[in-house]
């Protein structure tokens, strides 16, 4: 192989990698976006549920949603179901905020498998959101 044949490689290789890099950091800023969203979304249903909720009510969502994380195999999740029941037991609205900064914070700071995790939990909420306020929840 000449010199010229290796550098036509060499130039193809890094135009391909750089190709791909480039995809990459699309995809990767479109769910940063796709998740920003998402959690500024989650946040304003949170704001509402707590202000337009008694305690108790948000205690019997917090279970319903828990189930359902347990129910498709999420039980990894022990510590969002400890951090949660500190939340229900100090019983005020800055602290089920504080839950969901933690909680979302903690969940960020990981890798792609908390990334497909988070979502799955994202899912779970709208689910038992939709059980419990089904017209609240539905769009027109």
């Amino acid at each position: 192989m000449t010199s010229e044949e290796k550098s036509y490689e060499w130039d193809s290789l890094w135009q391909e990698y750089s190709k791909s890099l480039a995809n990459w950091k699309t995809m990767f800023e479109q769910i940063q976006n796709a998740t920003n969203e998402m959690q500024t979304k989650f946040n304003d249903v949170w704001e509402k549920a707590t202000k337009e909720s008694s305690v108790d009510t948000m205690k019997l969502f917090g279970e319903n949603w828990q189930k359902a994380l347990n129910d498709v195999g999420m039980k990894s999740f022990k510590e969002f179901g400890e951090s949660w029941q500190k939340s229900l037991n100090a019983s005020n609205t800055s602290t089920f905020k504080q839950f969901v900064e933690n909680w979302q914070n903690t969940l960020n700071s990981s890798g792609m498998e908390q990334m497909k995790a988070y979502g799955e939990m994202m899912k779970k909420f709208a689910e038992t959101w939709n059980s419990m306020w089904p017209n609240k929840s539905k769009t027109s």
